[in-house]
């Protein structure tokens, strides 16, 4: 594709304006990919060799859609959870808590009555290293898990809905202990390998790729981290995850645009009610805006708000989630249009808040080229 192309301007601009230091760009129009390019450099100096399309990015909390939602819905499917049960029936540490009643719809659609966001970090690892052995993962998550409890409810339950970190910390674990298995094995064993979804997976604490296959050299770098005292390179950004051994239901992911088009392809197809690896009955429902006019937030997903990331012409049956390294997807199925945006904008500050603008700048531009405004 020319780089004349105006997306590739576009993009290019954002790079010589600081918004990130490279970025990959997929579309997808009714099944056929009509754009999918690499602009700018993974970092600085020694990572300033060109970003391509198979770079890597840390996907961020692109994890909660395309890892943990899409294992929950496939433990539906099997019949192994249920919507509206309590989750203690998994996390005993929650028994006897404010949050006993707490069920895999409220974590889902963030209006358990958690808060956003904790340094749980700062207590999990003071010298911020990952744990050394599965034992002190075990361990992390007991401590992890009997915090949360104790945290104070901060709205009724169902009253509202708070985007949160830490009702997602607590799926992933659920899912491992429903199906005895790590969450990344589960989910390259029960949807990746079907879904041909590779390189898509988790760094755990050894640095090695898990859950699936990947060429670490081609991981862009993040953050300048001062708690790990590094550069942050092959390492997933979050620290919460990272002191969980870089496997957490709510970060870790990592893969290129393509694989990500892979499991957001399938969630297209099972929402147009078409054959795919998801349920069509679950994939609707978790995609569809939960309480219009009280919050925007389906189940695992969001949907187009005012104002909203995906811009002003995406449709209301849209769905999509971002990702604080500077990741998102939006996903349109009145136009049949997947727009998949991975940069590493927090290389090397995450106090670079330029893609809040570009965001739906970006959107509006592939509607207009590839999508028909109206």
């Amino acid at each position: 594709m020319s780089r004349d192309h105006p997306l590739t301007q576009f993009l290019q601009q954002a790079v010589c304006e600081g918004v990130f230091p490279g970025a990959v760009l997929f579309v997808r129009s009714y099944g056929e990919i009509v754009y999918h390019q690499a602009v700018g450099k993974m970092g600085q100096v020694p990572f300033d060799r060109p970003v391509t399309t198979d770079t890597i990015y840390d996907l961020a909390s692109l994890t909660k859609p395309l890892a943990t939602t899409t294992a929950l819905v496939c433990l539906l499917q099997d019949g192994q959870v249920d919507l509206d049960q309590p989750v203690t029936d998994w996390l005993s540490e929650w028994q006897s808590t404010s949050y006993q009643n707490t069920t895999f719809r409220q974590l889902l659609h963030h209006s358990s009555g958690l808060p956003a966001w904790r340094q749980y970090y700062e207590v999990l690892s003071p010298a911020g290293l990952p744990p050394k052995d599965e034992s002190e993962r075990q361990a992390r998550i007991n401590v992890l898990l009997q915090t949360i409890a104790n945290e104070p409810v901060e709205y009724e339950p169902g009253g509202q809905s708070v985007y949160s970190d830490l009702g997602f910390m607590a799926l992933g674990v659920v899912i491992e202990r429903c199906v005895g298995t790590s969450l990344p094995d589960y989910c390259r064993e029960r949807m990746y390998d079907s879904l041909n979804a590779n390189p898509l997976f988790f760094i755990d604490a050894k640095g090695n790729p898990a859950g699936g296959d990947g060429d670490l050299t081609s991981v862009a770098p993040t953050e300048q981290d001062s708690w790990r005292g590094r550069l942050v390179h092959a390492d997933v950004h979050d620290e919460n995850a990272y002191a969980l051994g870089g496997i957490a239901g709510h970060a870790g992911l990592f893969g290129t645009a393509s694989s990500v088009s892979r499991v957001s392809g399938a969630w297209l197809q099972a929402v147009l009610g078409r054959h795919s690896t998801l349920p069509v009955e679950w994939a609707q429902q978790f995609a569809r805006c939960q309480d219009s006019g009280v919050s925007s937030w389906a189940l695992g997903w969001d949907t187009p708000s005012q104002p909203s990331s995906s811009g002003h012409h995406f449709s209301s049956e849209s769905f999509g989630h971002l990702g604080y390294a500077g990741t998102s997807v939006w996903i349109d199925p009145v136009r049949e249009l997947e727009v998949i945006l991975l940069s590493n904008r927090v290389h090397p500050t995450r106090e670079n808040k330029q893609i809040k603008v570009f965001r739906p700048e970006l959107h509006d531009l592939v509607v207009k080229e590839f999508g028909g405004e109206n």
